[in-house]
């Protein structure tokens, strides 16, 4: 590889330049690697789409593909190493006759576009996060010229009839309701990746909500960079209260869950949709980042009217559903004092919180934070995240014990990856992909179906229970 002295601190100092040899029949055929988040992985499903209408031929294994698109994430350093690492073994596969062309999308590039290009000379074109409908337009470049280059300000709010085809079981998928973030958090770089907050139109929703239904949806998944921010751009238009009322009109979804949602953004209507709507999932997911005062001040994440996280917990439980709140809490953030950490963990050991993942700030270039006084040392703040989740482990279980003996409903996914001896699936209280499972190990149901299942042992993450014919509460 010819490596610019500019990009050398991203890449192995060690690559060479490769012969490519093309397989001219398989060009067509196109494989995405989405890394990352959900958001991300729905832009994917768009861009499959757009080439699908533009006569490309999406294929579900790298084998079979001739071109692949690397959908990249470039949030904070593990990301963007995972970015490297992928786009390099596409490149080598290319080299050696396995692909015939390689081209990387998303945050990363929009990120570290220029020295990439100059970087990895073997990329076929390179796209930013605003960039996607322009894919078809990115592959159709001829090979051999100079590499296309589409990075600007994101600015493209899709609608609903921007192609989709969406991957994995279709039973359970996203509806990406927004574009982009309007936050300014101190740790956090999504509105330079990702353009400002761009909410898509109710009816949109609306319409592709009922297309994803009629390819087999029971569950939606509503993802955003914020969702609970929906329609903020708009004066005077629809929130996301509006939003769900208008997506309980398809009626085939029977779960509608929402994830993403900034503590700032929890109002009452909110929370009285979830306790009366029975297929409005009871769960909200809920970033806090931190809940010492001071620290959540430096980090810019202060609650509006001066509600605490505890306030906030005690109104989502004052209802009369039970609400299942998951959390992202970090560690290390600059400034953060041994009396703060203390503090946030008695808050993990306190406040019974039924999922919750941890991380350690990270000192990006470009954000606000990584030029804060007094650091935490990155062996501290690993050790602080680890004690978070030790304590969190038996919170987790404690909460799990609760629900022993109950019948709750239950999305079947299919078969348990580690042995077709169980089934797998989740209650409405638990996520796709970050939250636990439940495990069944008795009765039979097909993949796709909520059915109910007695709750029998509990795990710290995941349950045990099995197939019952009906809840005998009702």
């Amino acid at each position: 590889m010819n490596m610019d002295p500019q990009a050398s601190e991203l890449f192995e100092p060690d690559e060479r330049n490769r012969v490519n040899r093309t397989t001219p029949n398989r060009e067509r055929n196109v494989f995405v690697v989405s890394l990352g988040c959900a958001k991300n992985l729905v832009d994917s499903e768009h861009m499959l789409g757009l080439l699908e209408a533009a006569g490309y031929r999406p294929v579900d294994s790298l084998d079979l593909a001739g071109t692949v698109i690397v959908n990249t994430c470039g949030f904070i350093q593990p990301a963007v190493e995972e970015a490297i690492e992928t786009i390099l073994e596409m490149v080598e596969m290319k080299a050696t006759g396995r692909l015939n062309r390689v081209f990387a999308v998303g945050c990363f590039v929009q990120r570290y576009g220029y020295k990439l290009r100059r970087g990895i000379p073997e990329v076929d074109g390179w796209a930013g996060t605003g960039e996607i409908h322009r894919i078809a337009e990115l592959l159709a470049a001829p090979p051999g010229g100079f590499p296309p280059f589409l990075i600007g300000r994101p600015r493209f709010a899709r609608g609903s009839g921007t192609p989709r085809l969406v991957s994995g079981a279709g039973f359970s998928t996203y509806l990406k309701i927004a574009d982009g973030c309007s936050h300014r958090c101190a740790f956090c770089m999504i509105p330079s990746l990702r353009g400002p907050l761009r909410s898509r139109s109710v009816g949109s929703l609306v319409e592709e909500a009922g297309v994803l239904a009629g390819q087999g949806a029971v569950e939606l998944n509503l993802v955003a960079q914020d969702t609970t921010a929906y329609g903020a751009d708009r004066r005077g238009g629809p929130r996301i209260e509006d939003l769900l009322e208008a997506l309980l009109e398809v009626e085939e979804l029977q779960w509608i869950r929402v994830l993403y949602a900034h503590p700032s953004g929890i109002g009452d209507r909110l929370l009285t949709l979830m306790e009366s709507e029975e297929r409005i999932c009871p769960y909200l997911d809920l970033p806090l980042q931190h809940v010492n005062p001071g620290v959540l001040r430096a980090m810019d994440r202060s609650g509006e009217g001066g509600e605490t996280p505890w306030e906030l917990l005690a109104r989502i439980r004052s209802r009369a559903r039970r609400i299942h709140v998951r959390t992202t809490l970090m560690t290390g953030f600059p400034g953060e004092t041994e009396d703060a950490f203390e503090e946030l963990c008695d808050f993990v050991a306190g406040a019974d919180l039924d999922h919750m993942g941890a991380f350690v700030f990270s000192p990006e270039a470009g954000i606000p934070a990584s030029r804060f006084p007094d650091p935490v040392p990155r062996e501290e703040s690993e050790r602080r995240r680890d004690r978070l989740m030790r304590i969190q482990a038996g919170v987790s279980l404690r909460r799990k014990r609760e629900v022993v003996g109950r019948v709750e409903p239950v999305l079947v996914e299919g078969t348990c990856p580690e042995t077709e001896l169980l089934l797998v699936g989740r209650t409405a209280g638990m996520a796709p992909e970050v939250d636990g499972r439940v495990l069944i190990n008795r009765g039979c149901a097909s993949a796709g179906r909520i059915v109910p299942v007695r709750m029998t042992e509990a795990h710290p993450y995941d349950l045990v229970g099995e197939v019952v014919e009906r809840d005998p509460d009702h």
